[in-house]
């Protein structure tokens, strides 16, 4: 699949500060009746979409939670997808677009939620291929985003003993160090590295009420759990090293993928998939700039299927998507938010999905202390560092397990950071209490053998 062009303009508009697009679109925004324009459909792969001539209308109601409803009375699902877009099942259609905006400046975007941009829909085996686009019937409020440059992207990373020390000092859960590696990069790197800046203030949806019968299903779960020894064996795929691209999401989808593959095989297939072919083949997400685990490991996978690492090699930068047809495709069948849809997710659902399938992608807010992790149970110290403007960014990873230390609760979680990183790659935080949004937006996917 070729990226297309009309995406390469939206997310080009801003340069290299876009983790994700733009768009901010809350939940209530796009809830309630659109109206779907699509094209001819019948194509065998996605067609190019910047411009089509619409054949039909489609009315189709988003309905509280996650009901999607037609006109002929076929009920179906929607989610959100984080404030950038939204996919709708009904019928025996599948849509997806990202939501639109304008670029007003450097600066500056106007989120126009009641209209997306072109986007696709095929049928549920991802078949007939066709473009559409959807207008809200009530119209949405535009809103300008203000997304100023707090600093030069371009300046140096400096080393900062002081606040090292002050994380060391101020608390116990966790112990924080330099990274050599750091030294040579920009500001921008390392942002980039960390998922990217967002184009918007919109928080989190809250962690989903825990049920009794949820509470009491959770109870049953043992109280230490880790899918890299079980019973001996190793489910999960090595450690790697996004460098300084935006493409932690590639890869914490990726590794998902390669872990239940071994899950659903008994550890009988093991192959390391191919971030690269996400990062310059998929139309879902930005390259070196960001994307989604719903988008990746989910939909990415179920509609063009992912190859191994030595079909497309990683490069660590944007390139062309290379399509090579004699290469094998692991494709997904099944894609979804833990809780069901977008704002469900809670501690006891991520822990059951855990358990019972296989690693789970989350993302999280990563602050200024992050960077230092060394070891221990993380926890934000609230501190910031002055040599170091930081920005929040969203940072994608893969939950292997969980367990508690010492009375506190923890997950175990893989990064994409390097062996060297961490506790050889893999880092532990505080679970339970939503610690910088890591329980409020899991996704889980079911891969196919092939």
């Amino acid at each position: 699949m070729q990226r297309l062009g009309l995406l390469l303009l939206f997310c080009g508009g801003l340069g290299a500060v876009l983790g994700d697009t733009p768009a901010n679109c809350t939940y209530e925004d796009i809830r309630g009746t659109w109206i779907f324009h699509e094209g001819a459909s019948g194509y065998d792969e996605a067609p190019d979409c910047t411009g089509f001539d619409v054949k039909k209308t489609h009315t189709v109601e988003l309905l509280y939670p996650d009901v999607a409803q037609d006109e002929f009375g076929n009920q179906g699902f929607w989610t959100l997808i984080y404030n950038q877009g939204f996919e709708v099942v009904v019928g025996t259609r599948k849509y997806f677009a990202f939501s639109n905006f304008t670029v007003v400046s450097n600066t500056s975007v106007v989120s126009h939620c009641s209209s997306t941009f072109n986007g696709w829909s095929h049928d549920l085996m991802s078949r007939n291929w066709g473009c559409y686009f959807g207008v809200k019937t009530t119209l949405s409020v535009d809103k300008v985003s203000e997304h100023p440059r707090k600093f030069d992207l371009q300046r140096k990373y400096v080393a900062n003993e002081e606040f090292v020390s002050k994380i060391n000092s101020v608390q116990s859960l966790w112990e924080a160090t330099h990274y050599p590696e750091m030294y040579g990069w920009t500001l921008g790197d390392l942002q980039r590295r960390a998922g990217g800046i967002p184009q918007t203030a919109t928080p989190r949806p809250p962690t989903a009420p825990v049920s009794e019968e949820l509470r009491l299903a959770a109870s049953q779960l043992p109280d230490s759990f880790d899918w890299r020894d079980r019973d001996g064996e190793d489910f999960v795929s090595p450690i790697r090293n996004q460098g300084q691209c935006g493409s932690c999401y590639a890869f914490a989808s990726m590794a998902m993928m390669e872990s239940r593959l071994r899950v659903l095989t008994n550890n009988s297939l093991q192959v390391v998939l191919s971030p690269q072919d996400v990062v310059g083949c998929s139309e879902y997400s930005q390259g070196c700039e960001g994307g989604f685990p719903y988008l990746i490991a989910g939909k990415y996978a179920q509609d063009f299927g992912a190859v191994e690492e030595s079909c497309f090699p990683y490069t660590g930068k944007d390139s062309d998507c290379i399509s090579e047809t004699s290469c094998t495709r692991y494709y997904g069948t099944d894609y979804y938010y833990i809780g069901g849809y977008y704002g469900a997710c809670n501690e006891p659902q991520m822990r059951l999905e855990l358990v019972k399938n296989g690693p789970i992608a989350v993302s999280f807010e990563v602050l200024n202390d992050f960077m230092h992790y060394k070891g221990g149970i993380y926890r934000h110290t609230g501190l910031t560092d002055g040599f170091n403007p930081w920005e929040i960014t969203n940072h994608v990873v893969l939950v292997v397990g969980y367990g508690s230390e010492g009375g506190v609760p923890f997950w175990i979680v893989k990064n994409s950071w390097g062996e060297d990183w961490g506790e050889e790659g893999y880092f532990r935080i505080i679970r339970g209490v939503d610690e910088v949004s890591i329980e409020s937006m899991a996704v889980a996917a079911t891969p196919l053998v092939p």
